[in-house]
């Protein structure tokens, strides 16, 4: 051994080893597969800054980017039966939710937080697609009625933005039973007179939209997202037909009044807050409206509540 083996071969190899890249640094998008850097992808909500497309996005992100400051209260969801049909196709239900658990973090496929969007009080469920494609089964179905039951509370508007393929089918008729269980949740909601906004995100299908999904007061679709209930070459084999272009998009059920409206990710927030806004606050009298709008006018406020149309004069006609 001499200093060109244990000095001089070691500083050669050094120079010209290949330095390991970790595999998340970049990543492609599905839609125009150009390379984007993790933290630019961060820093975009998980939106293709290149074609725009919309990547489905961590239910904890979700929330952070929906309530003011990203700061919310996580509400702790009650314990459902596991495995409650003994569930068993190619491997247990068990050991599925077993890896779906330690692949999120998470228990099921639902988080629910409380707290401000806009300086208003709301409540937030949040799917999380990562977990066995964010499939409703009976921790859903008490997810959301916990949801629905602290918006009641709270006196808040109940935000659910679901992204799921649908029913959990390993939990047959029980995850089935869901539906009109989270349809009653909805329910209690609207009859306390507060305000049930759906944020559609890719996909909506399945039991998820022939229920809760689709019985807003306000229905919001992420752009691009896939909605619907059954899938695309489903129904082209049902009816032998070719369906248009763009079916099951949500820009084609803003144009057939299936939604509300279609929203960027990054207009998300300030659209909730809006809409949250003109849905729980008072209306505002004519008077009011004017004085607002005239307080520092050089325009008298008298003359402008004297020009105003009377409500005794709209009445009459």
């Amino acid at each position: 051994m001499n200093w060109l083996t244990n000095y001089v071969r070691p500083k050669i190899r050094a120079l010209y080893a290949r330095k390991e890249v970790p595999d998340n640094l970049w990543h492609k998008c599905p839609s125009c597969e150009a390379m984007l850097f993790h933290r630019e992808l961060e820093e975009n909500l998980h939106v293709c800054q290149h074609c725009g497309f919309h990547m489905r996005l961590d239910p904890i992100k979700r929330l952070q980017s929906i309530f003011d400051d990203g700061a919310y209260d996580g509400v702790e969801l009650p314990k459902s039966v596991a495995d409650p049909l003994k569930f068993r196709d190619q491997k247990r239900y068990t050991d599925r939710l077993k890896e779906a658990q330690v692949k999120t973090g998470r228990t099921d496929a639902i988080v629910v937080g409380n707290g401000l969007i806009g300086g208003l009080s709301a409540v937030v469920a949040a799917f999380d697609f990562g977990f066995m494609g964010g499939s409703m089964g009976i921790a859903v179905g008490e997810g959301l009625l916990t949801a629905a039951k602290l918006a009641v509370a709270k006196k808040a508007p109940l935000i659910v933005v679901p992204a799921s393929g649908g029913a959990r089918m390993q939990e047959g008729i029980l995850s089935l039973m869901q539906m009109p269980r989270t349809t009653i949740a909805v329910e209690m909601v609207k009859e306390a007179g507060l305000p049930y906004i759906v944020v559609l995100t890719d996909p909506t299908t399945g039991g998820v939209t022939a229920s809760f999904a689709m019985i807003g007061d306000i229905h919001i679709a992420e752009k691009g997202a896939q909605i619907g209930f059954a899938g695309a070459r489903v129904i082209e084999s049902t009816i032998r037909e070719t369906l248009p272009e763009g079916f099951q998009r949500s820009e084609y059920l803003l144009e057939h009044g299936m939604v509300d409206m279609v929203v960027h990710r990054r207009d998300l927030r300030p659209t909730l807050v809006r809409v949250i806004d003109l849905l729980t606050q008072p209306v505002r009298s004519a008077v009011e409206v004017i004085d607002a709008d005239f307080e520092d006018a050089p325009v008298s406020k008298a003359v402008a509540v004297t020009s105003a149309p009377s409500q005794t004069a709209a009445g009459d006609d």
